[in-house]
């Protein structure tokens, strides 16, 4: 018999009655019936019961095994009475009587219980993340991020991509976060980088002439944390192919996610029409570039209603260049209760409030009311309605201002109204293509021109719409939205050396500072670039969503806490003096 285990704690059933078997595991649950022993043995794949009384020789030692002692038992396999058999286990028809019993490794007492529900300090669970490993939920999140990646690879494969692996020591490279900066010993004074994406290498593997890439890429990015997002390091689904455009790569992409979220949604709903909303639409009718379309509601510009009105503040707001009165629908939400509750939302949004009107019924049929519509007057309140298709037992609030300024809250209470009145259909995957970014921003004080996204993205016209206002240049550039996140980016990339100086001309950095910081990259587009593009799919939060988990450090085996620190290793820890002076290094101490 192997020395361990001849079944795992999944695999017996009634079939097995009578065989003489070794299993090995955790102790999960002890329960003492008098003089006889339950134990529920758990293993990763599931739980046996064994039991064991005085006619056995194990019996005494067995006695002092405790929550999480890993164990190995001989016994016999034998039938539950059929009045205790237990259906939601595989194994809930038989159970194991001990004869013989090693322990293989005892347990101290435990900082943290793997059996039950009990909740934890995040603190607590991240310095014993190898106990908190063992809990049911994460050993069920672990198996299917592993599965995720494994599905992703055969998908990819089938598509004819084939994968390569790319530097993780490099040089510093402007993706849009602070790198993590590696010193070398071998040139004192001189850094390395951790890539945060493989961009660069990915473009000058089409350069080579690869025509297919893929990569389950980490990527390294010293950022502030956020539930969807790790403080240090992540997984995504690189991909890169040449002879493409935007739409091809969309072709290429949609299935195998299709297919992902099909095969681990559990069930639910993976829609199959991804919608292409621009980049400005998305930011009018849901106040976010990552929208939830779950939720139905499309906020609106209702700006000609209030212009000239009796409502002074929007009135008068709508006398400044660049500003506009939005309106979020709210059908069901016509009580001044819920009107209320949705001001309040905004008051702690930092805002002084949130006009409303609603719909209900009056003496004379449907009749509109709060202080909006008394303002503005019954013509205009009822434009408004139509505009909106509300009525009775409907709402309507409105925000008012520059649109960067309201936007993102404008966003949140779109969500906020869309679960507080059951609009969205939880039980979905919803997706949505948002494309035609702005490639270029003005800063609002000194007029100055930079990157609002991707500087690498193709413009929409090439060197033609580079001649014009840059304000104007879309990007070939593009996000995939689910249910609320950003899952993808991607883009057709900029591989003409005259379009990139260009580019980044009207953004302020020279010819010199370009050939400086992405030399590789400008050199090798002298060479014969072809035409490519791609994208990446962000694996943590994928597996977030399909998992039901709010906060990414759910899917992620060991990861940081929130102040980018690693409980259980002690990292980042201090340098040794010795390590210091070989890299050539000093730390000056902070005031």
């Amino acid at each position: 018999m192997h020395a361990y285990r001849s079944h795992t704690c999944a695999a017996l059933t009634a079939a097995n009655v009578g065989e003489t078997v070794r299993l090995s595991g955790w102790v999960h649950r002890v329960r003492d019936h008098g003089g006889v022993l339950f134990i529920d043995l758990r293993d990763h794949f599931g739980v046996t019961q064994v039991l064991c009384d005085g006619d056995s020789a194990a019996f005494a030692e067995l006695e002092t095994v405790r929550s999480e002692w890993c164990i190995r038992i001989d016994g016999t396999v034998k039938a539950r009475d059929p009045e205790l058999v237990n259906p939601k286990l595989p194994t809930g028809e038989i159970e194991v009587y001990v004869r013989e019993l090693e322990i293989l490794g005892a347990a101290e007492e435990l900082p943290l219980m793997v059996f039950g529900d009990q909740e934890y300090p995040e603190e607590t669970r991240l310095r014993y993340r190898y106990l908190d490993l063992r809990r049911e939920a994460m050993q069920q999140n672990m198996t299917l991020r592993s599965d995720v990646v494994a599905s992703m690879r055969r998908r990819m494969w089938d598509q004819g991509f084939r994968e390569y692996q790319t530097p993780i020591i490099t040089a510093s490279s402007p993706e849009g976060a602070r790198d993590f900066l590696v010193p070398s010993r071998l040139h004192p004074g001189k850094f390395y980088a951790l890539p945060q994406a493989p961009q660069q290498f990915k473009q000058l593997i089409m350069v080579s002439g690869f025509d297919k890439y893929f990569q389950i890429a980490p990527c390294f990015r010293d950022e502030d944390p956020r539930a969807d997002r790790s403080p240090t390091d992540f997984y995504q689904l690189d991909l890169e192919m040449s002879f493409v455009e935007q739409q091809d790569v969309f072709d290429t992409i949609q299935p195998v996610l299709t297919g992902i979220f099909e095969e681990f949604g559990g069930g639910r709903k993976v829609d199959q029409h991804w919608p292409q909303i621009s980049y400005k639409d998305a930011a009018l009718w849901y106040g976010t570039d990552k929208p939830d379309l779950r939720n139905p509601i499309k906020m609106q510009v209702v700006s000609e209603h209030f212009r000239g009105s009796g409502f002074a503040i929007f009135a008068k707001l709508l006398e400044q260049e660049g500003t506009e009165i939005r309106a979020i629908p709210a059908p069901g939400g016509g009580s001044r209760k819920f009107c209320d509750r949705m001001n309040a939302f905004a008051q702690k949004e930092g805002l002084p409030g949130m006009g409303y009107i609603f719909w209900r019924e009056g003496e004379n049929g449907m009749e509109a009311a709060g202080p909006l519509a008394k303002n503005i007057g019954p013509e205009r309140t009822e434009a408004v309605r139509l505009q909106l298709g509300l009525g009775k037992g409907d709402a309507a609030f409105f925000l008012g201002g520059k649109p960067k300024a309201f936007e993102k809250v404008a966003g949140k209470a779109r969500d906020v109204i869309g679960d507080e009145l059951g609009l969205a259909e939880k039980d979905r995957f919803a997706f949505a293509w948002i494309v035609d970014f702005p490639i270029y921003e003005q800063d609002e004080e000194t007029g100055e021109i930079d990157f609002e996204h991707n500087p690498f993205s193709m413009p929409q016209g090439g060197m033609k719409a580079l001649q014009g206002d840059p304000l104007d240049v879309r990007g070939y550039q593009y996000d995939l939205a689910c249910n609320g996140y950003e899952l993808v980016s991607g883009a057709i990339r900029n591989h003409k050396p005259d379009i990139m100086l260009k580019a980044f001309e009207l953004a302020g950095y020279g010819e010199d500072e370009v050939k400086s910081r992405f030399g590789a990259l400008f050199n090798a587009f002298h060479y014969g670039a072809p035409p490519h593009g791609g994208c990446a799919a962000g694996i943590d939060r994928i597996v977030m969503l399909l998992a039901d988990e709010a906060n990414i450090r759910e899917v992620m085996m060991f990861p940081m806490n929130q102040r980018a620190e690693d409980l259980m290793m002690d990292a980042p820890s201090d340098p040794t003096p010795d390590q210091l002076m070989e890299l050539g290094l000093r730390i000056i101490p902070q005031d």
